[in-house]
């Protein structure tokens, strides 16, 4: 059995991944239920970003939104990143907006693509470093596409997914990882093959936000340079390394909110309470 997944490590034989070797070992029995434990067991961050999205995606369904065409106002109630209320008093739309889609083939493609970069992910960084670069990135997206345009509706995850996929060609390129040379250079092509396709196409389609993906990749290849240094480091090194790091990623997207927010203040004033 073979699922195709790139093998970064080739010290055993079988070429195949760990999931297919554990697969091909375990009784024919329930493989529904075998397959979704292997994910929780060795893709658990992946796992629950996916399960986040699906439910929030789940629940706007059931409260009536459109499968495929939800309504602007419909987007907006569900958190979607909009500059006269993100910009004011609603900044938690930053994040929100990540985890809200627009219909069944924007989450449907923005999940195979988490999916599979979240397969090299876990591979790579820890689990915290793996979930704090994906929102962050996610967040940075969101910041860029407000000084974008200050008047769209944005929401989605291609953001932090384009972050995901620049933090790993820096750790990838930067981390002088135990990772067969072959191995790096074919994962390192597909890696910026994906980012040009995608970022390609978002000039050419229309209502794709290319000014997030923009964001969201950046901060991923700062993050990942930055990161990279400590990535084969002892776990106590890694885990303060990785604290401070975040601690001063949060200080800047807080500082570039800030002044995107008072350049907008003549824009959108804060509302006044009696």
């Amino acid at each position: 059995m073979h699922c195709g997944r790139q093998v970064l490590q080739t010290e055993q034989p079988d070429s195949s991944c760990p999931e297919c070797r554990a697969l091909t070992s375990e009784p024919a029995a329930q493989p529904a239920a075998r397959h979704g434990r292997l994910a929780l067991e060795r893709m658990p961050v992946t796992t629950g970003i996916i399960t986040v999205n699906a439910l929030v995606f789940a629940a706007m369904i059931l409260s009536g939104v459109s499968v495929s065409v939800p309504q602007i106002p419909q987007l907006i109630h569900w958190g979607a990143n909009f500059g006269p209320r993100t910009l004011t008093s609603e900044p938690w739309r930053l994040l929100t907006s990540n985890y809200v889609h627009i219909g069944i083939l924007h989450i449907a493609l923005n999940m195979w693509c988490l999916w599979n970069l979240g397969a090299l992910a876990e591979r790579i960084f820890d689990r915290w470093t793996y979930f704090l670069t994906y929102t962050a990135c996610g967040i940075s997206g969101s910041v860029t596409s407000l000084w974008w345009h200050r008047l769209g509706v944005g929401a989605g995850a291609s953001g932090a997914i384009f972050g995901l996929a620049g933090a790993l060609i820096s750790a990838l390129y930067f981390g002088r990882l135990p990772i067969p040379r072959r191995a790096l250079q074919s994962t390192l092509k597909s890696l910026i093959s994906f980012a040009g396709y995608n970022l390609f196409f978002g000039t050419v389609i229309p209502g794709i936000d290319n000014s997030a993906h923009l964001g969201g990749l950046l901060s991923g290849l700062i993050l990942g340079t930055v990161l990279a240094r400590h990535l084969a480091s002892p776990a106590d090194e890694r885990n303060a390394w990785r604290r401070w790091v975040f601690v001063a990623t949060g200080l800047v997207l807080a500082l570039a909110f800030h002044f995107l927010r008072h350049l907008a203040q003549a824009t959108f004033p804060s509302p006044s309470f009696s």
